[in-house]
């Protein structure tokens, strides 16, 4: 049964870190491109940041870059995101999305709330 599950989100201050994490298994984690998305009330989801297989590529949406990291460790079958400086506008239930190239084979994690608030 193949499974993403996130984990790390929280309430913190603007300004405060988190590091999210989303541990996949159930398929072979080394073989795809993780993605983290986030949603947050009334609003669609978008892309936060993208990391490919193996590592070799990462990009960011330009309202996180400078401020949060993507990283994978496949010997531990988890991606991570770290966040850093946040913001109110922050706030969203972040997603995980496992992505396997043309094959259009994607799976999704059920998420995790942050929340930044004082």
């Amino acid at each position: 049964q193949v499974q993403l599950v996130e984990s790390g989100g929280g309430l913190v201050q603007p300004g405060g870190s988190l590091r999210l994490s989303c541990a996949g298994s159930g398929f072979t984690f080394s073989f795809y491109a993780m993605y983290w998305y986030r949603q947050a009330p009334g609003k669609e989801r978008e892309l936060v940041a993208a990391i490919t297989s193996a590592g070799g590529s990462i990009n960011y949406a330009d309202s996180v870059k400078g401020r949060c990291t993507i990283s994978r460790d496949n010997a531990k079958n988890t991606v991570y995101l770290q966040m850093n400086r946040l913001k109110s506008e922050d706030t969203a239930v972040y997603y995980c999305n496992a992505r396997r190239g043309a094959t259009g084979i994607e799976y999704w994690g059920k998420g995790t709330l942050v929340t930044v608030s004082s």
